[in-house]
């Protein structure tokens, strides 16, 4: 696991946000137009919504979170949901804590 990069994709508030709403989606985010449920993850156009930031601009940061696996992607239809990698975090905050 690379602490660094780990440490550089979080260095952000609003990624940090992000990561934080999406602990808890029901509460955080406005349900999605479809009415579906969270079970896939966020919607980009919610977390950008909610962001009140532009598409690109949310676009790149979940990039990001994405190349250091916080997040899980899912691909329905034209829609990309987000999710959470609980495992990555658990594992990062382990690590972190053998190493400091």
């Amino acid at each position: 696991m690379q602490l660094v990069e780990l440490h550089k994709a979080l260095a952000n508030d609003t990624r940090m946000d992000i990561m934080r709403w999406m602990s808890d989606p029901e509460k955080n985010f406005r349900p999605h137009k479809d009415g579906k449920d969270f079970s896939d993850g966020v919607c980009v156009q919610v977390i950008q919504e909610k962001t009140g930031m532009s598409q690109s601009t949310v676009s790149h940061y979940l990039s990001i979170l994405q190349r250091a696996n916080l997040v899980i992607t899912e691909r329905v239809g034209k829609w990309t949901y987000y999710k959470r990698n609980d495992e990555t975090i658990r594992a990062f905050l382990s690590e972190l804590q053998l190493t400091l």
